[in-house]
């Protein structure tokens, strides 16, 4: 190729050309880089920076000076003591013996998970498939092993399983309330339009509005249910000493705040349906449930997988509704892993305060990302087949 020829092309710098030309050239070539440094430099400061910066605290024991804050090495000390130490009851919860049906139940998930990954090594996956899959399942039998010695053989748990059950109970009544909503306003219904509105009030609420209006509500010497709760024989029921009656109602406020988000992304979701597809399955006798199974679900499906994915990571880090209406009470019957975190960095508890939002988003990102891989991945291929 000439020279003529060469310096014709664009992104390229040959010799012959004065110093300006080829600096001005490289600046064209690196022109998107220059552009989205801005955003990337952001980012590292803001979010990716305080993240790495927190595992200083996490290995460290953090104690306060005159001079400000003096930190002495204790690499995976703080770690540990979730696990075997002080903590350990805080965290996990309570271990004595395990009951016959925490046996069984533990017994039956080893074997399920074995049967898994039996399954994935001889339909040809990957070795990093693999890896991920043995993480998932190590992690999934932690979890059974946690809930067999505790909940099952009727030990208390600690704030990692209760921080599992707003996210697993919590976000399934939501999604399913949501989308039972938003099918409902699909339809051509008188008034659609206000409830519209009027179901995505409560989003707009911040959570310790929500949190502070359920605590008076659900008052029940005071709020404004007092009459029903009296007539009911529970007019002197102090629920908030209650552990189950208060996770619950907690699980209520915070469906109350997140029902509407849910509902108006599936709405639009829903909304997107071609109708000639509906109009041509009820042309040829297909039942309303024919009809949502076969032709609305798979259409929606990656919007409801996406909804889900997000509501689940958001309910992680449940920790306003919690912290002001029960305190994370009775005992700790209500407290999150983020509120745990919180209540160890009051203490001044630096260290352990860093390793439980660790571990929390060690549990994010592993639950996380075995739903997206091993549910919604696996639905969505099996729709589009």
């Amino acid at each position: 190729m000439s020279d003529g020829t060469a310096t014709s092309q664009p992104g390229i710098s040959p010799a012959g050309l004065s110093r300006g030309e080829s600096w001005g050239e490289w600046f064209d070539r690196q022109s998107r880089t220059f552009f989205i440094a801005p955003a990337v430099t952001l980012v590292l400061l803001f979010a990716i920076f305080p993240t790495f910066y927190t595992i200083v605290f996490a290995i460290s024991h953090v104690r306060f000076s005159a001079t400000g804050l003096k930190f002495r090495t204790v690499w995976f000390e703080n770690f540990a003591a979730q696990f075997t130490g002080n903590q350990q009851v805080h965290f996990l919860g309570r271990f004595t013996s395990m009951s016959t049906a925490g046996w069984v139940f533990s017994l039956v998930t080893a074997g399920a998970l074995l049967w898994w990954l039996y399954r994935a090594f001889v339909s040809g996956a990957t070795w990093v498939g693999l890896a991920g899959r043995v993480i998932s399942a190590a992690m999934a039998m932690f979890i059974a092993l946690l809930f067999a010695a505790t909940l099952l053989s009727g030990n208390q748990w600690g704030t990692l399983l209760n921080t599992l059950f707003y996210v697993v109970v919590g976000c399934s009544i939501q999604f399913v309330i949501g989308l039972m909503l938003a099918f409902l306003c699909s339809q051509p219904v008188i008034g659609k339009n206000f409830f519209r509105v009027l179901f995505f009030i409560p989003l707009m609420i911040t959570p310790l509005g929500v949190g502070y209006a359920f605590k008076m509500i659900l008052d029940v010497t005071k709020g404004p249910f007092q009459p029903f709760w009296k007539l009911v024989g529970l007019g002197n029921w102090a629920w908030s000493t209650d552990a189950w009656a208060a996770r619950w109602f907690v699980i209520l406020g915070d469906s109350w705040q997140w029902i509407p988000f849910i509902f108006i992304v599936l709405l639009a979701a829903l909304e997107n349906v071609p109708k000639d597809h509906v109009e041509a399955a009820q042309v040829d006798g297909a039942s309303s449930f024919q009809i949502f199974r076969e032709i609305t679900w798979p259409q929606i499906l990656p919007v409801a997988a996406t909804v889900m994915l997000i509501r689940m990571i958001e309910a992680f880090k449940i920790v306003d509704l919690p912290n002001i209406m029960t305190a994370g009470g009775p005992g700790i019957a209500t407290e999150s892993m983020t509120l745990h975190s919180l209540f160890l960095w009051r203490a001044n508890d630096m260290g352990d305060s860093a390793a439980v939002a660790y571990l929390l988003l060690i549990l994010t990102v592993v639950v996380c990302s075995s739903f997206f891989n091993y549910v919604v991945l696996k639905r969505l291929r099996k729709a589009r087949a």
